[in-house]
């Protein structure tokens, strides 16, 4: 498939290319890396984004199978070895017929390979270059190493996650590579690529995970300094010190979730708890061990399979922990299809929906390299293509 320079399609080639979700002729290029970034590339490819990764030779990714990694899925995969001689040309080549640019290095490095800004604005001046880091592209540890526990710790957000006397609670890499990062990557990559239509020239988005991350406290920030909010682990509404937002032990070892906080809700949970003739009263902070204790006490005289059964389609705010594993088979995201097994993978269906333009799973991971012709043949880059001997 010919293209133009701004990646309007001219003509149909061969292979997967864009899918029919709203970014449907929207054509990224992502230069292969680890986790917030390889995520934000697979959120644009399932929105429909035509996605070509561009993998080293040898790998240098998570030590998966890349047949289960399904952070590349929907995506197309060339084999570059940006440190060869012809190496940033293809890449560049790529760049031209691009709309978007991902990359996760260390800040300098894509300039030192060839492939800055720079370089990639002089080929398409309507490029959106999104750039992916933890520390962020200046000041005193741009160019350290790190990983989302670090970023997330110097923002306030892992401090205020866990008991009190406790060590904090590592939630995973969710909030600082997920959240704090790939989406503030993408929202970023989407209102610059909305400019760059608008005016015909392309911007670099700097997306740092402690910039995202520190933004996802806003509202927290502003109940501090109302002082409605105590700055310590465990002692406000929203962080496990409110003993109707928080969870609680079964019978079996199992776990229910509560989120009672409206007076509503919290009269309904204590009356389907089976405490609501001899609840303290929950404004009274003084007495919320008292209530904390009567709660725990009930929870733990049934299963959790039984707590469901009694709190399943009321407004008590109530619902089960479940396992990732447990997860897909919940009635409520199984009627929505929330999770979906393509390929002998369970996986998270693509979000948001749309009505107009749905999104959907295409194909499963891109392996590699594999796809070497047909992006040679759709993106109009003959020179990807191995040399004959």
């Amino acid at each position: 498939m010919a293209v133009t320079g701004n990646g309007t399609s001219t003509g149909t080639g061969t292979g997967t290319a864009s899918g029919s979700g709203p970014l449907a002729g929207v054509r990224v290029v992502e230069l292969a890396g680890i986790g917030p970034g390889p995520f934000a590339a697979m959120l644009l490819a399932d929105l429909g984004a035509d996605v070509v990764r561009v993998d080293r030779p040898g790998g240098g990714g998570l030590a998966v199978d890349p047949a289960y990694d399904v952070t590349n899925r929907g995506k197309r995969s060339v084999l570059v070895d940006l440190k060869s001689a012809d190496g940033p040309a293809r890449v560049l080549d790529l760049v031209e017929r691009a709309d978007v640019l991902v990359e996760g290095f260390r800040p300098g490095v894509a300039e030192r390979l060839g492939v800055g800004p720079a370089e990639c604005h002089a080929r398409n001046p309507r490029l959106v270059y999104g750039r992916m880091t933890g520390w962020g592209q200046d000041g005193p540890l741009a160019h350290t190493a790190g990983h989302d526990i670090a970023y997330i710790a110097v923002t306030g957000a892992l401090g205020m996650i866990g008991n009190p006397g406790e060590p904090p609670a590592v939630p995973a890499n969710l909030v600082g590579d997920y959240a704090g990062g790939s989406l503030y990557l993408v929202i970023g990559v989407l209102a610059a690529l909305q400019h760059a239509r608008a005016t015909g020239t392309g911007q670099v988005v700097d997306a740092a995970i402690v910039d995202g991350t520190a933004h996802l406290t806003a509202m927290i920030h502003g109940m501090m300094a109302a002082g409605g909010w105590q700055d310590r682990r465990g002692a406000n509404l929203l962080d496990g010190g409110c003993p109707f937002y928080g969870t609680y032990e079964t019978s079996d070892g199992g776990y229910m979730a509560v989120g009672a906080l409206e007076q509503q809700f919290y009269d309904t949970f204590t009356e389907l708890l089976g405490i609501g003739d001899r609840a303290p009263a929950r404004k009274d902070v003084a007495r919320w061990g008292e209530l904390r204790e009567a709660v725990a006490a009930r929870f733990r005289t049934r299963t959790r399979e039984e707590w469901t059964a009694v709190f399943e389609g009321t407004d008590a705010c109530v619902a089960p922990v479940l396992s990732l594993r447990e997860a897909p088979g919940h009635p409520h995201l199984a009627a929505r299809g929330t999770f979906t097994d393509f390929g002998g993978i369970v996986q998270p269906a693509p979000a948001p929906r749309f009505s107009a333009t749905p999104a959907v799973v295409t194909t499963g991971p891109a392996l590699p390299g594999a796809h070497t012709e047909s992006v040679a043949a759709d993106w109009d880059v003959p020179a990807l293509l191995p040399k004959e001997a």
